[in-house]
């Protein structure tokens, strides 16, 4: 008897329907997996046999072919466990198939019967719904992930007998209430409020801007002066994340295994700086995210920039420009969203101390030429804003009064970036640092005294046409911040400051 079980696989972010044909008839026992099926998927024979013993069920004697259809597409993963063995009762006439509920099965099942959870579900399952699939059952487990899916019936099962239950309609299950989703805007970083730092006005008020344009920001200074702690208070001024955001996000992190639950906070990704390029950029035989696609719609800090291996750091160049990554291996190439604000930080030479206020610098000029220039001019061009971040003082430490809160600061982020989503919402942009350059030339006009200010410092500094675009975004940002329909010389002066790099150590 034949019987067809749907199901769906993945690739990338994309779900694709996937049919198990699974035949049985006479002959000698035994059992074939056909469809590009993967070493996870054949070794589903064993799975699935101790499952269904288990489960009370029989285990056919018989001659069995399965096929994943459609057969030129390659199946990955364990995901498969569920609808086989539903397609094997049904075939060897355990179960009624005439019967059986039409639903997209889904799930990974242990020796026991157990149905286990599989990484990936939340895009399959947008996915299917997209494509008119109206019923699923998938594991108990994967149910926090599942239920802010509307238009769907998903039915969260712990085992094979329960499966088995609901779709020969044996027992009366109940689908999974569907959640609205709501910003959760007072949930997070209360250790790491903008109120505790002492200090460091001109810092603050970088990381306003980077967060309000979505901006790229490096710091310089000093062992200690407090790089680390403002980068990690960034996420507490980070603008709200929409549920659009949000379900990019949640589909990244439900592929790469990480998904608990639904994303109510923007990523927030901070990767050692012994970080392979694959952990960085993604990879491995499946092709899976890395650190840069987990960040997006979020923070990458990058901390001890210099640290990082030149090759590595060469890898963020594409990404930083395009908000995409392909990661291409020998069978399989996919194309991940990689659109995160990148947060960096380094000392301005080995010991730390070159252009500080407060140490002296023991370091050789070599020294230091060699140290900065670890760095290539084409990755710092990408960077926006370049801040120097120099020691606090005794009497700074000592203020007891709170600085203003990281609440206050969102809210005019949140204002900026309102104004930023009227201006670009409708080209799907939601963001200064996301304008073209046919939104610079539109949007960033000048007057005549900007103009020249502009002038005057592109020869000055040696500028590049891409420095050029970014200083004009940051501008448009502050602008914003100040709720200025044009740019004006302030906002272009402002703007020019954010520069360290090519003003004060020429890198």
């Amino acid at each position: 008897m034949l019987a067809l079980i749907k199901s769906f696989g993945l690739k990338g972010l994309d779900g694709f329907p996937v049919q198990a044909e699974i035949d049985m008839h006479s002959g000698m026992p035994t059992y074939d997996i056909v469809g590009l099926a993967d070493t996870a998927v054949k070794e589903s024979k064993e799975r699935v046999r101790s499952a269904m013993k288990n489960s009370g069920f029989r285990y056919p004697v018989a001659a069995v072919v399965i096929n994943l259809a459609p057969a030129d597409v390659k199946k990955e993963g364990s995901l498969y466990d569920l609808p086989i063995a539903i397609g094997l009762l049904a075939a060897s006439k355990q179960i009624p198939y005439e019967s059986l509920k039409k639903a997209v099965v889904l799930g990974e099942l242990s020796l026991n019967g157990e149905v286990r959870k599989v990484n990936g579900l939340l895009p399959m399952l947008i996915s299917a719904v997209q494509q008119g699939e109206t019923t699923f059952v998938i594991p108990k487990e994967n149910a926090n992930e599942a239920v802010f899916i509307e238009g769907a019936e998903i039915y969260a099962v712990e085992t094979l007998s329960q499966a088995v239950e609901f779709l020969t309609n044996q027992t009366e299950f109940k689908p999974l209430a569907i959640r609205s989703w709501k910003n959760d805007l007072q949930s997070n970083h209360s250790d790491n409020d903008f109120k505790y730092i002492k200090g460091q006005f001109a810092a603050k008020r970088a990381m306003e801007i980077a967060a309000a344009g979505g901006h790229n920001i490096i710091m310089i200074g000093p062992p200690g002066a407090g790089k680390t702690m403002l980068a990690r208070a960034v996420p507490s001024i980070m603008p709200n994340l929409t549920f659009e955001e949000a379900l990019e996000v949640a589909k990244i992190h439900s592929v790469s295994g990480q998904l608990d639950g639904f994303i109510y906070e923007r990523p927030f990704r901070t990767p050692h700086h012994s970080a392979t390029t694959v952990a960085l950029t993604g990879g491995g035989n499946k092709a899976r995210p890395g650190e840069i696609s987990l960040a997006h719609n979020g923070v990458l800090f990058l901390d001890e920039l210099p640290e990082y291996s030149r090759q590595t750091l060469e890898t963020l160049r594409q990404p930083l420009e395009d908000g995409v990554i392909t990661v291409s291996r020998n069978a399989v190439s996919v194309t991940y969203p990689a659109d995160f604000m990148l947060v960096a930080s380094m000392n301005p030479c080995p010991c730390g101390n070159y252009g500080s206020a407060n140490a002296e610098c023991r370091c050789t000029a070599s020294q230091i030429h060699r140290y900065l220039h670890k760095l290539s001019g084409p990755l710092l061009d990408r960077i926006d804003i370049h801040i120097e971040v120099d020691n606090v003082t005794y009497d700074q430490l000592q203020i007891d009064e709170f600085a203003e809160s990281s609440s206050a600061i969102r809210e005019r982020v949140n204002k900026a970036r309102d104004i930023q989503l009227a201006r670009l919402g409708s080209k799907g942009r939601r963001c200064n640092a996301q304008m073209t350059s046919a939104d610079i030339k539109k949007y960033c006009k000048l007057d005549k005294e900007s103009v020249r200010l502009l002038e005057d410092s592109f020869e000055r500094l040696n500028l590049t046409a891409r420095a050029y675009n970014r200083i004009l975004k940051v501008a448009r940002t502050i602008a914003d911040l100040d709720n200025s329909a044009d740019i004006t010389v302030k906002h272009i002066a402002e703007s020019l400051q954010f520069r360290m790099l090519d003003r004060k150590y020429r890198v």
